[in-house]
């Protein structure tokens, strides 16, 4: 029986370890030795901390990555306030047979691929877009505004395509929270602020460092969205990564750059939970 138990255990952990392996490890494993490859002045490929060291030489990279990060944390922040209201109400607001037909209405969108999803902003927002002609027949613009390819189109974007990732986990721990405890706060005088800073909020806080970790390392390594709503001005680090490999061909240096994006991002990432007080740990649970 041990024999065959081990058997068993070998048939299907072999399938999942090829495929960390082959597909996650071994990839990575050849770009960072990429990375740390540069050309001599003969032309030759020796190793060298070169690649790493031309991100801090040019102020448009770090700059640029600088901007990425901190977008990136206000789009986190942006996405957990919209959803923890929505996920609040879908728990413990909406009677429970309905509850998940509005989840599945969360779903739907998610069922197809993000550039569509994308495409279907860009034609509310586009200057012949469909926000554009409703404000013109109510007389709300004399003429049609270009909405798109800024800042604020490209927060939007971010914020919608990311916004499933921070509802799931949310909605995961507030169906633990027992509605008796707020009842008991709003006998005790308690008012809406207090109720959810003193007990929704803690109560949720794996769920929300959970979806922080997942909505801001998605954000960060977004490349469609920046580059379709944001336009040339984007200025978002994954175009820095994209035009190393593919405009310039410079594997070597497109190989440090994202080493670089998953060693400062996980920084950060590191910082947050030591500000909130979580342990990993515990938050992937």
């Amino acid at each position: 029986m041990k024999n065959q138990g081990r058997w068993y255990l070998f048939f299907f952990l072999t399938p999942i370890l090829l495929w960390l392996f082959l597909l996650i490890l071994l990839p990575h494993m050849d770009l960072l030795i990429m990375s740390f490859r540069a050309e001599d002045d003969y032309g030759d490929l020796v190793w060298s901390f070169a690649n790493y060291l031309n991100f801090f030489d040019e102020p448009i990279y770090w700059a640029t990555f600088a901007r990425t990060a901190l977008y990136s944390i206000l789009v986190t922040v942006l996405t957990f306030i919209i959803a923890l209201p929505v996920s609040f109400y879908i728990t413990h607001v909406v009677s429970p047979k309905f509850s998940g037909f509005l989840m599945l209405l969360l779903l739907l969108p998610f069922w197809v691929s993000e550039l569509v999803r994308v495409y279907g902003w860009m034609i509310l927002l586009r200057e012949s877009g469909v926000i554009n002609h409703f404000l013109v027949q109510l007389g709300i613009l004399e003429k049609p505004v270009e909405m798109l390819y800024n800042d604020a189109a490209m927060i939007l974007g971010l914020v919608y395509t990311s916004m499933l990732f921070m509802v799931v986990p949310l909605i995961s721990v507030l169906e633990s929270l027992d509605r008796a405890l707020i009842e008991a706060a709003y006998d005790l005088g308690a008012n809406m602020w207090t109720v959810l800073v003193r007990i929704i909020i803690p109560h949720s806080m794996p769920g929300i460092v959970s979806g922080s970790i997942v909505v801001f390392m998605l954000t960060l390594g977004n490349y469609l969205t920046p580059n379709l709503m944001g336009g040339k001005n984007s200025l978002w680090f994954t175009e820095q990564i994209y035009n190393q490999f593919i405009a310039s061909f410079n594997w070597n240096q497109g190989s440090a750059f994202g080493f670089l994006l998953l060693v400062l991002s996980s920084l950060i990432i590191w910082a947050g939970l030591k500000l909130t007080g979580q342990k990993l740990s515990k938050v992937v649970k």
